[in-house]
């Protein structure tokens, strides 16, 4: 009985093993932070910090700009933002959701994580897209004034 216990053991340690071994790899983006240059209009304008992140299909956006400052106390999820990114073969792809941390007066603007699907092989830029926000019930509308650096999120 002692024989059999171990000849199973041994197996479904080799079987562990195995799946180990073929288990798939996890899915990246590259790169995982780009810059850009986004002119926000009358709200203002500069530098701003693009982070992505993927699980299989699903993907995050978070933006954080220092030339952009909260002009009043905001609350934690109060910015409803929409962030349209161009795809390298056509079409866009929409990362949308009511998230930020709070921010004092002054503050710089953090929008994110939003969510949104991507495609493997899916290369986005936000050069030609744009970020909408909805602040107590203003819309600041933010394009990128160039392409971003190093080039465009590439989702495996």
């Amino acid at each position: 009985m002692k024989r059999i216990a171990t000849g199973a053991a041994l197996t479904v340690g080799a079987l562990a093993v195995t799946g180990l071994a073929f288990a798939p790899a996890a899915l990246a983006v590259t790169p995982e932070t780009a810059t850009l240059t986004a002119d926000c209009g009358s709200f203002g304008g500069g530098e701003a910090t693009l982070t992505a992140t993927q699980d299989g299909t699903a993907a995050t956006m978070t933006l954080k700009s220092s030339a952009v400052t909260a002009p009043i106390a905001l609350g934690e999820d109060s910015i409803q933002s929409t962030l349209t990114l161009v795809k390298a073969g056509g079409g866009t792809t929409t990362f949308t959701a009511t998230e930020n941390p709070a921010m004092a007066a002054g503050d710089d603007v953090q929008v994110g994580p939003l969510p949104g699907t991507v495609a493997s092989g899916d290369s986005l830029e936000a050069f030609g897209g744009s970020l909408k926000m909805s602040v107590l019930g203003i819309t600041i509308t933010c394009t990128a004034t160039g392409p971003q650096s190093p080039g465009p999120f590439v989702f495996d």
